[in-house]
């Protein structure tokens, strides 16, 4: 797993009170920024969102783009959305440490992957960073290598080595343990290595129960680490539209289920970054190039990076 510090966004010098993985943000909205005083938890603050996205579209640009792209799937696209979303969303990057906001310095993804679909198969996670200005080709390639090192049987990667060590540790050691590091991360000097592997402290956490032959579900947030953004993808499914003029027309839509931090921007943002999700639904052929530029959360209004 690639080191953060390739992919760090260095657009604002270091200041005291920032973190290793994020800005302190200091010119919040006072009302907004008293609210993680209020709402501690990240459970106590998730909010849940579901939509329906036809994926006709994105089926027939797989299958066009197959040839140049040969690993390339559904779950490809969504995650390339996701990577663009948060380059022009950025306050989608937030997250809530000791009441206080930050701006994450990287855009990167969490996967659970199941390494054989049996009902002893082994279960691992993935974590891919991301360049803002990724395009699909970036995201199928990064992605793909990840898979093909982690996914086959047998294969050990750092979590997978430093859960089978702790399984060995008495359940108190365990228990202090795991009380330590959280503290450290509280604190922001949680070490890098334990940062790295970790699933909970990542830009966005995909479930993906499509691959499973389950249909979406509500996946909770989590009070450890520091993701505030959850997606959850299931199977494809048939649905059926009537037109105006009484014709019955059917298309295949998979229902995207979200878990999120409603701390880490109000309902106006996330509701423009949900027609954002939409729209390149609509249109991925915008995936294959980078964008035009990158918006960095300053915690004020958007900083832009022309590309």
């Amino acid at each position: 797993m690639k080191k953060h510090n390739e992919y760090k966004l260095k657009y604002f010098p270091w200041r005291l009170g920032d973190r290793r993985d994020g800005w302190r943000l200091r010119n919040v909205d006072p009302f907004f920024a008293m609210i993680p005083f209020f709402v501690r938890k990240r459970v106590d603050a998730q909010i849940f969102y579901q939509q329906s996205i036809p994926i006709d579209i994105i089926e027939a640009f797989v299958k066009e783009h197959k040839d140049e792209m040969p690993d390339l799937s559904v779950m490809h696209v969504f995650i390339a959305i996701g990577v663009r979303l948060f380059s022009q969303r950025p306050r989608l990057n937030r997250f809530v440490m000791r009441n206080k906001l930050y701006a994450r310095k990287y855009i990167n993804m969490s996967l659970i992957v199941k390494r054989s679909l049996t009902d002893d198969g082994e279960e691992t996670l993935i974590k891919v960073n991301f360049l803002p200005t990724d395009t699909l080709y970036d995201v199928v390639r990064k992605v793909q290598q990840e898979l093909n090192e982690n996914q086959p049987e047998g294969e050990k990667n750092s979590a997978d080595k430093i859960s089978k060590i702790l399984n060995y540790v008495p359940a108190f050691l365990k228990r202090f343990l795991v009380s330590t590091a959280v503290f450290m991360d509280r604190m922001g000097i949680l070490p890098r290595a334990l940062e790295e592997i970790s699933p909970w402290h990542t830009s966005f956490f995909l479930v993906n129960n499509g691959s499973i032959g389950l249909d979406s579900v509500f996946h909770h947030l989590y009070n450890i680490g520091t993701c505030g953004f959850i997606a959850a993808m299931g199977t494809k499914s048939t649905q059926h539209v009537t037109r105006r003029s009484g014709e019955v027309v059917p298309y295949k839509s998979i229902l995207l289920k979200l878990a999120l931090d409603e701390r880490i921007c109000d309902g106006f943002y996330y509701s423009a970054s949900l027609r954002t999700i939409t729209r390149l639904f609509m249109n991925p052929e915008q995936l294959l190039s980078p964008p035009d530029q990158v918006l960095v959360d300053d915690g004020v209004g958007r900083k832009r990076i022309d590309i």
